[in-house]
């Protein structure tokens, strides 16, 4: 039941002020090349069976050529890869991979891209239709991050900016 007192701009604007990470999930198209998204709707969801989630839009272009790979593998973004952030979240690319380094994960060959701070591996476990988006549950079946003495800082996304956390002492 939609609620039409509720206006998308405001909605948009508050949920703005919910800062979160930035992801480009990453997967194979059914020509077997590399394709990508830029989510920043990611969380995790169980420890025990490990499962993690996303939420792509229903009409995305590239979504659906992943799905029918059946893995993806989720980059956490560092804070100096805002440019990423952006061209993955661009539609109609004729290659969104030129120029990005990037290598084939062990488990799904999914790429991980060079730079993030810290990648998951997945297996899809699950597809729920969620208003405009689907809510993707994936199986986490690798994972790993930088060494935590390089002091790595993620990319967020706040009130429609990309920035970086700053640590209260």
């Amino acid at each position: 039941m939609a609620d039409d007192s509720i206006d998308p701009i405001q909605y948009r604007r508050v949920l703005g002020h919910f800062p979160t990470g930035v992801t480009v999930v990453t997967g194979l198209a059914e020509d077997g090349g590399p394709v990508g998204l830029t989510i920043g709707s990611f969380t995790s969801v169980s420890l025990d069976p490990p499962l993690v989630g996303f939420l792509p839009m229903v009409n995305s272009d590239r979504w659906p050529g992943m799905r029918s790979a059946g893995v993806f593998c989720v980059n956490v973004l560092a804070s100096d890869q805002g440019e990423l952030c952006w061209r993955f979240a661009k539609t109609g690319l004729e290659d969104q991979f030129a120029g990005v380094e990037w290598h084939p994960s062990n488990a799904t060959a999914s790429p991980i891209l060079e730079g993030a701070i810290a990648w998951i591996d997945c297996s899809i476990e699950g597809v729920v239709d969620a208003g405009d988006h689907h809510f993707v549950i994936g199986r986490v079946l690798q994972l790993e991050h930088v060494a935590s003495e390089s002091e790595p800082n993620a990319l967020l996304f706040f009130r429609g900016k990309l920035g970086e956390f700053t640590q209260h002492e």
